[in-house]
């Protein structure tokens, strides 16, 4: 997995490069086609750090959160958190549409004398 960060108006510091690098390489334990995340801290409003984090996946599956608050490093923990929460949304939902119907489907051919054909 590819791991980018870039800093607005504020310095990257090892310790955060490194804390955001922590968070975010549990990604792909959520969704598995994660190719590409990036991290793009900006510190340019008045006291507040606005982290916004894009993850890329295959067939250009695009997942963007934002969070802004004082501190860098909770900033970071929410929007992981918040990202999370997508991923395993998405992943549900595909399971989910994977697995409809096949049963359901083969019931209501045999109620209606299909046997067999849908």
């Amino acid at each position: 997995m590819l791991f980018t960060i870039t800093g607005k108006h504020i310095d990257i510091t090892e310790a955060i490069r490194k804390h955001a690098e922590e968070r975010t390489s549990k990604l792909p334990k959520y969704y598995d086609n994660i190719n590409q995340v990036e991290v793009i801290i900006d510190g340019s409003q008045s006291g507040n750090t606005s982290v916004e984090i894009i993850a890329r996946g295959e067939h250009s599956k695009l997942f963007v959160v934002t969070e802004t608050g004082e501190d860098a490093y909770r900033c970071i923990d929410l929007a992981v958190h918040k990202l999370e929460r997508q991923l395993r949304r998405k992943k549900g939902k595909e399971r989910d549409n994977k697995h409809t119907g096949g049963v359901e489907q083969n019931i209501k051919a045999e109620e209606h004398g299909n046997a067999g054909y849908l």
